[in-house]
């Protein structure tokens, strides 16, 4: 049977994720209550912070960056954009 989880951020049961995106508390409550709907726009938006703010991703201050919007993304008010950005036309 499929991991399913009542998304935090969709306030619906939906299908969960297949394992822990990584090894910590924080990733298991991720694993816990966000869907993988959720997560795949969380990673399309973490791109854009990434390229936005010009991240380093290794550096433990853009980890510490990433995860406090994560947080947010998940479970608070939700990540903002940055100030000047322009979403891309198609």
């Amino acid at each position: 049977m499929a991991h399913t989880v009542f998304c935090a951020r969709y306030k619906q049961e939906m299908p969960g994720l297949d394992e822990t995106p990584f090894d910590s508390d924080f990733g298991q409550k991720i694993y816990n209550n966000v869907s993988k709907k959720a997560w795949g726009e969380w990673v399309e938006h973490q791109k854009m912070l990434l390229n936005e703010y010009r991240l380093q991703p290794w550096t433990p201050q853009a980890q510490e960056f990433l995860v406090e919007q994560m947080n947010q993304y998940f479970f608070g008010e939700g990540s903002g954009l940055p100030q000047d950005y322009v979403p891309p036309t198609r």
